[in-house]
């Protein structure tokens, strides 16, 4: 009878625990447009300054999506190995079947590693990239009023591959890359997977410092609810340039 009970008894305990089903998810099909600018610019010696900027559309360019600016410091270690350290701001606005509640900034301090090697024709590219960020958010009122601006911290973690394929000895090529975003401790609520964007294009070489890339991105994102799963299709258009700075009328060496 006791053995029974204990059965019986944890049946019972077992049923909210199978009666409750994860939360269904929920799928944002959005249509973007990414027009970019990353220039990796010389100063002296090793030391280079990093610029860049990146407008984000939604809706197939209509209405906003994001504005990224990340300035930053090289340091060219090898022929191969580059180091960097910078920072960005970001602006994302309200977009998409699911939006967030409000536009709102994001502040970040980051710091990379790029390691490259070829393999015959193949040109590989690896970015390491750990990022400490500062997401802003409004506390709502009891009336549903935006009250005081509050921040949260949060950690990620980027590893990207990039690969090129020269076409013959041309200015042409083909390029594509994946990079996958992880959140790590202290995540606040987050969870681990934050994000992959999977990209396929050709690229233009504009004499010896200017090339252009125009191509098509595939950008999963989950949001912070983990409930709505975002699949942004998006064409970028890149100018990349590593034309050196100039000062008082000569080129640093």
């Amino acid at each position: 009878m006791m053995v029974n009970r204990s059965i019986l008894l944890l049946g019972l305990s077992l049923i909210p625990a199978v009666a409750q089903t994860p939360p269904q998810r929920l799928y944002d099909h959005n249509i973007h447009s990414w027009i970019v600018y990353a220039g990796d610019h010389p100063v002296a010696g090793p030391w280079g300054l990093h610029l860049e900027a990146q407008l984000r559309r939604h809706d197939a360019g209509v209405q906003p999506q994001q504005l990224l600016l990340r300035p930053a410091v090289n340091y060219q270690l090898s022929p191969r190995v580059g180091l960097s350290a910078g920072y960005a701001y970001v602006t994302t606005h309200r977009y998409g079947e699911y939006p967030v509640q409000a536009t709102f900034p994001e502040h970040r301090i980051y710091q990379q590693a790029i390691l490259q090697h070829k393999a015959g024709c193949l040109e590989f590219l690896h970015r390491l990239r750990m990022e400490q960020r500062w997401l802003g958010q409004r506390i709502l009122g009891t009336a549903g009023q935006q009250g005081d601006r509050t921040w949260r911290y949060q950690n990620r973690f980027r590893y990207m591959l990039r690969l090129v394929v020269p076409v013959k000895k041309g200015p042409w090529y083909f390029a594509s890359s994946n990079e996958l975003f992880l959140n790590y401790a202290p995540t606040h609520g987050a969870r681990a997977f934050d994000q992959n964007r999977a990209f396929v294009g050709i690229g233009n070489v504009i004499g010896k410092e200017t090339r252009v890339e125009a191509g098509y991105m595939q950008q999963t994102l989950l949001q912070r609810n983990a409930r709505v799963l975002e699949l942004n299709h998006t064409i970028q258009v890149a100018v990349f340039s590593r034309l050196p700075f100039v000062w008082n009328g000569r080129k640093e060496n």
